[in-house]
């Protein structure tokens, strides 16, 4: 890990120091590959050990953050509950699955929705090719950003296409194709399908590209259009 910055100099977000430093503390416990010691934190968020100390276990008495058995912190289970309400009042996961089953459908592939999730991007719906032969990626999966065409949209990268194709990156031998969903031309996610290049080709972007793109532009309209 890097070394540790001034605390003075972490970005502001919100405007409300105390709760940009908690949500520091909560997003480096997220982002970890395993639950953290105070020694971690401190270097992940670039907080002194006292401010680090302090917020990792009001956090903990909030049951955002808990205590493995060796004193490390992990993510609290009240989060769970929190998660389950946000998705109930996001649905863009229910209003998604139309347009991935058309898209399963058309192409023969599996079809898959991530969101952004700090330095992760995360599943929020698949669906599995018909194919003995298929990419399978679990709902609520964790996967890098950067790394494969879903994650690197995520990440930032623009297209002139309308969508971006990625070949091995992620998995050697697997390819994806993915598009932008863009609602007031924010990006809120990434939609696409994925499959063994045996049957996408070097070049699956060509091929796969307009039905990806169709999908999410199918997705962003049906998350601007009022319930009727």
């Amino acid at each position: 890990m890097g070394s540790t910055v001034p605390e003075g100099s972490q970005p502001a977000k919100s405007g409300v120091g105390v709760l940009d430093k908690s949500v520091a503390v909560v997003e480096a416990v997220a982002g970890a590959p395993g639950p953290c010691s105070l020694n971690e934190l401190v270097e992940i968020t670039g907080l002194t050990r006292a401010t680090t100390h302090r917020l990792a276990v009001a956090l903990e008495a909030h049951r955002l953050l808990r205590r493995t058995a060796d004193g490390r912190f992990a993510l609290g289970l009240r989060l769970l509950a929190l998660g389950r309400a946000a998705a109930e009042d996001w649905p863009l996961a229910d209003l998604a699955r139309p347009a991935l089953v058309e898209l399963r459908d058309a192409t023969g592939e599996s079809a898959q929705l991530y969101v952004r999730e700090g330095d992760h991007r995360v599943c929020l719906a698949s669906l599995d090719s018909g194919h003995e032969l298929r990419t399978i990626v679990e709902e609520g999966a964790r996967l890098p950003l950067g790394v494969g065409s879903a994650g690197r949209l995520l990440l930032g990268e623009t297209t002139q296409t309308g969508y971006t194709a990625s070949t091995g990156e992620r998995a050697p031998g697997v390819g994806s194709v993915s598009a932008p969903i863009l609602v007031d031309g924010e990006l809120v996610a990434a939609l696409g399908i994925s499959g063994p290049l045996d049957r996408l080709g070097d070049d699956p972007g060509p091929r796969y590209g307009p039905a990806v793109v169709r999908a999410a532009a199918a997705v962003a309209a049906a998350l601007t259009t009022p319930p009727g």
